[in-house]
């Protein structure tokens, strides 16, 4: 089972990968990252996508009417996509066995990035993911 590092060196291999990282989205802080920084920075390009992630994790118009609950088997919310003129960010939740406060962000070039196999292997990463 791979831990962050691991996680992180495998999302660059996906096609258009620019940068990746893993965010506590309840502090905004990244607990790790690789690639280019969206503007140049990894720590504010963290704090700003927490920001996101943290109103589709708090706010009920982004969860299922049933099973809201980030306490359960499956999150409510899986991933969030943004697209820009040029790149792809998909923020992808992980269930973790403390609070589940974490997601992958993978930024992908559009001219490049491969979207739904993105998308997919993110998923598969965030289910392997050991964070100690």
């Amino acid at each position: 089972m791979p831990g962050i590092d691991e996680c992180l060196v495998e999302a660059m291999r996906l096609p258009g990968a620019l940068g990746a990282a893993v965010v506590d989205w309840t502090s905004g802080l990244a607990l790790g990252t690789v690639g280019e920084a969206p503007g140049g920075d990894h720590e504010t390009t963290a704090a700003e996508a927490a920001e996101l992630a943290r109103l589709a994790a708090e706010h009920r118009a982004f969860a299922p009417e049933e099973g809201s609950d980030w306490s359960g088997a499956d999150l409510p919310v899986e991933d969030l996509i943004v697209s820009n003129r040029d790149t792809y960010h998909v923020l992808r939740f992980v269930r973790t066995t403390f609070d589940s406060s974490v997601f992958l962000h993978l930024w992908l070039a559009r001219a490049d990035g491969n979207l739904a196999l993105a998308r997919i292997r993110l998923g598969e990463m965030a289910g392997r993911l050991v964070l100690a």
